[in-house]
């Protein structure tokens, strides 16, 4: 079985790029700014972006931009595949901390105890597995590693054994961090390699390649 990455899309530097190409840049530095405009950008119209945490805004984002510009074929992803089929496989380096640390500031005093449900719920980094998976109701497999650095090796060996022993035909992978105002994304979509998709832009899944397109 040859599994081929159909897409792909980085966020990086106040700017997104979609296999290779910068499709939206920002002269902001700051993050809340850029997911703003990017948002408005990619013309999305989901209430609920604005409620997210930085980190699951993030993934969302680079999600979106995958499957809403038609050149990354991404309604085709989600038309060729059934949403139970489709597994998501994320990980990154600093978890929730970003969130943890404004939901442990509002804890921590105890004149002004003031928790947040609203922000409790992101302390999980999964939950942008979650965001993703309620936008497009996609219902397989997923799961989130941490790591010290971008791991390969680890998504590749994983995202195959999903492929072989899970009902997994097709999987939005990648590498979503977010840290005190420090970000980078890393998406990208893999499938079965068949004869009605296959194309001479699609390139086998492999740990070589991957290292390739997060840099």
């Amino acid at each position: 079985m040859e599994l081929i990455i159909t897409s792909y899309c980085k966020i990086k530097r106040n700017t997104i790029y979609l296999e290779g190409n910068k499709i939206i840049s920002s002269n902001s530095e700051n993050p809340s700014y850029f997911f703003a405009e990017a948002y408005k950008t990619l013309e999305l119209n989901y209430p609920k972006f604005h409620k997210m945490d930085m980190l699951s805004k993030l993934g969302f984002l680079a999600t979106e931009t995958l499957l809403s510009i038609p050149k990354a074929f991404g309604t085709e992803f989600l038309l060729r595949n059934n949403l139970n089929q489709i597994s998501i496989i994320l990980s990154n380096h600093s978890s929730s901390l970003d969130t943890d640390r404004i939901y442990q500031k509002s804890i921590s005093n105890k004149d002004q105890y003031l928790p947040s449900p609203a922000t409790f719920v992101y302390t999980l980094p999964n939950i942008v597995i979650g965001e993703i998976a309620i936008k497009h109701k996609i219902t397989g497999e997923n799961a989130f590693f941490v790591s010290e650095k971008f791991d390969a090796e680890l998504l590749v060996n994983y995202t195959q054994e999903l492929f072989k022993e899970a009902n997994t035909n097709a999987a939005i992978c990648g590498w979503v961090d977010y840290d005190d105002a420090n970000y980078e994304a890393f998406i990208y979509l893999v499938e079965k390699a068949t004869d009605s998709i296959k194309n001479a832009n699609f390139k086998a899944l492999n740990q070589t390649l991957l290292n390739q397109l997060f840099l």
